[in-house]
């Protein structure tokens, strides 16, 4: 036979007083709101609706997120307070135990001056487990990191301590740890609108960010650091600093500086210093330079060599500073036999340089300028050069031995052959700003000596190139459009009579390093030539209209 219940529990039930439940557990007993709690016990029986199934925190209900037999699992309310944790059924009700309601805190946080865009770190107590749900739509809200009111990224998340990602549109201003509630409507359903509980606030400061380029490079390379509020001028306090050596500053101005790793250079962080704030922007790795390949290794004046490898760096020639104190930075150059080549291309990996017209054969030598700063980083203490042998050129005299046919008619071909012709060389600089949006306009143009560095001339002409070998040349005899004197019916000559001269043509740097003297030639003569009454489109293309003086 069933036995009767005791007259305390009868009492107990119709007073409304809490049963305590044997072996109940509730994990855990302590945090902040929105907290998912878990509580077990032996019996809470069958989930009938949120009117007869509740759970309160020292009276305030709690959104019941599951319920089983022997399991029970809420979320802690906004309002609630530290007290007891209550399970009601019906008009029944069973105290699981206490619970303590945290208070979200920070403590600290990490640094204290940053970069939009960078790592924050929070250190604190009871940020809970978790951000929440990854949908900010989510009816149960997803805790958030506030800066000056911006929401940052969250990249970790746990009970003490929080990574974020500081907006790039937030300012200077104070950082929140935000934790949603998760809190049900009056019958006990979810849910109520999200609200938040904040933390204590926590000022950060947020300074414009800085960038630099290159990232490695030899001695004497160009940095460009790039931000803003550098302020326009150069203060005397105002140092750039690798590796604790100053910098040469050729360049201050608002939003750029630029400096030159110092002779004395060494790999180390890259510090900004402007008054008394020093700011670590990054490391700056000063490397070595590495030649994997030089070609061609001979040819005559005017040559073009590649020099491959890494490390070469960015070029800066004499006198392109313009850094107001007016000192200049050292000239990146490539000597040939001893004599300064005109630098074509030079990039980090790769170096075209113009063999000049006094260049004797002998070794190949790279050469990087540099300076070493004052202890205030006013200059200079020492100037100097770093220097390495990359190959061995040999300069050749073009020469010619024959050529054939001895006389032609327009546009025939004439082959010369000999050695020392290097490779043809095309229209390489630009004989006139503009040439080509004018064009359009019928405008006779006249090319400098500054356009070809090698070219066949027959009779005074610039023949057309067919093939360039180093000892084998071909090429069209040219057209040409006035062969003497006179005028339709009257005195002409016979066509033109002159040489075969093939040329190579090069240049010197001045002597202030800075590019270039007039051009000079080398000839080779390979003997007379005559032009051919042939190959015309008829007989007036020899005439000249113009009337005689």
């Amino acid at each position: 036979m069933r036995q009767a219940p005791s007259l305390s529990v009868i009492f107990s039930f119709v007073l409304g007083v809490c049963i305590p439940v044997a072996h109940a557990d509730l994990f855990p007993d302590s945090g902040p709101p929105g907290t998912t709690v878990t509580i077990g016990g032996e019996d809470f029986g069958q989930f009938v609706s949120t009117a007869e199934n509740r759970v309160e925190f020292n009276g305030v209900p709690a959104l019941i997120q599951l319920w089983e037999k022997d399991l029970v699992m809420v979320k802690v309310p906004l309002e609630a307070k530290t007290g007891a944790v209550v399970v009601l059924r019906g008009t029944k009700k069973s105290s699981m135990g206490e619970f303590s309601v945290a208070q979200v805190k920070i403590s600290n946080i990490s640094p204290a001056e940053a970069e939009p865009g960078s790592l924050l770190i929070i250190e604190g107590e009871n940020f809970g487990n978790t951000a929440g749900s990854r949908d900010p739509n989510t009816m149960f809200g997803v805790n958030n990191v506030l800066i000056n009111g911006v929401k940052a990224q969250v990249r970790k998340w746990r009970p003490n301590k929080l990574e974020v990602t500081i907006p790039t549109n937030s300012k200077s201003g104070d950082v929140v740890v935000q934790l949603a509630s998760s809190d049900p409507l009056p019958d006990g359903s979810c849910c109520a609108p999200v609200q938040y509980i904040e933390s204590n606030r926590v000022p950060v400061t947020l300074i414009p960010p800085v960038s630099f380029l290159p990232v490695k490079g030899p001695i004497g390379s160009k940095v460009v650091l790039s931000g803003q509020d550098f302020g326009d001028t150069k203060a005397l306090t105002d140092l750039v600093f690798i590796d604790g050596k100053p910098a040469i500053v050729s360049q201050w101005s608002n939003r750029n500086i630029v400096i030159h790793v110092p002779l004395n250079g060494t790999s180390g962080a890259i510090t900004l210093q402007r008054g008394a704030k020093t700011r670590n922007l990054g490391t700056f790795d000063v490397v070595e330079s590495q030649v994997t390949n030089v070609f061609p290794a001979e040819g005559p004046i005017g040559t073009l060599i590649q020099i491959k490898g890494e490390n070469f760096g960015v070029y800066s020639e004499a006198g392109s500073t313009a850094y107001a104190f007016d000192f200049e930075q050292g000239q990146n150059f490539v000597e040939i036999g001893g004599v300064p080549g005109v630098i074509y291309r030079w990039q980090d990996n790769e170096i075209n340089v113009w063999v000049p017209y006094s260049a004797k054969s002998g070794p190949i030598v790279v050469k990087r300028g540099g300076l070493t700063p004052k202890a205030d980083g006013t200059c200079c203490a020492d100037k100097g050069e770093v220097a390495f042998q990359v190959g061995h050129f040999t300069v050749l005299e073009p020469t010619v031995t024959s050529y054939a046919p001895i006389e032609a008619g327009l546009d025939e071909i004439v082959t010369i052959k000999g050695s020392g012709f290097g490779d043809f060389l095309k229209i390489a600089e630009d004989s006139r700003i503009g040439i080509h949006h004018q064009a359009h306009n019928w405008k006779s143009y006249e090319l400098g000596s500054d356009v070809s560095r090698s070219e066949v001339m027959i009779n005074g002409v610039a023949a057309i190139v067919v093939s360039w070998k180093h000892d084998e040349i071909q090429v069209r005899v040219p057209r040409r459009h006035v062969f003497g004197f006179g005028y339709p019916g009257g005195f002409h000559e016979d066509p033109t009579k002159g040489e075969i001269v093939v040329r190579r043509g090069s240049w010197d740097l001045k002597e202030d390093g800075k590019c270039c003297k007039p051009k000079t030639w080398v000839s080779a003569v390979a003997g007379q030539f005559t032009i051919l009454r042939r190959g015309l489109p008829n007989e007036e293309y020899f005439w000249d209209y113009t009337m005689p003086n």
